[in-house]
């Protein structure tokens, strides 16, 4: 059974750079043929793709977000990490981790991820 647990700091100030990490039990981040993903959902509003990191390394990321976002991983440490930089207010989200499945599934498509992490809530205040 896969899991995926998510951490970090639930309060960033503006302008500053959000970190997240999530950390994957039951299965590796390195098999093929799946990919690693971060989906967040603003409150009141409906879950929004940022983007992915594959099993070979190679990261995806939403054109909507591409400029402020980066996604990295750690393969000793089963982790991959999202960077989302020059927060404001209105990043302000419930951000979850989940893995999709490339032979499956379209990567930008949220309901196509079969296993979710809890989620961590991050809140964009001064």
């Amino acid at each position: 059974q896969v899991q995926l647990q998510e951490s970090g700091p639930g309060l960033v100030k503006p302008s500053q750079t959000l970190s997240l990490t999530c950390t994957v039990s039951g299965g590796s981040i390195t098999t093929n043929y799946y990919y690693w993903g971060w989906i967040r959902q603003p409150p009141g509003k409906g879950l929004e793709w940022m983007g992915a990191i594959a099993y070979s390394g190679k990261p995806y990321y939403s054109p909507s977000l591409k400029s402020r976002t980066s996604i990295s991983r750690d393969t000793s440490k089963n982790q991959f990490t999202l960077q989302l930089s020059s927060v404001t207010p209105e990043d302000t989200a419930r951000y979850y981790c989940a893995r999709g499945d490339f032979t499956t599934a379209t990567m930008s498509r949220v309901d196509e991820y079969d296993y979710w992490g809890q989620g961590t809530q991050v809140t964009v205040s001064s």
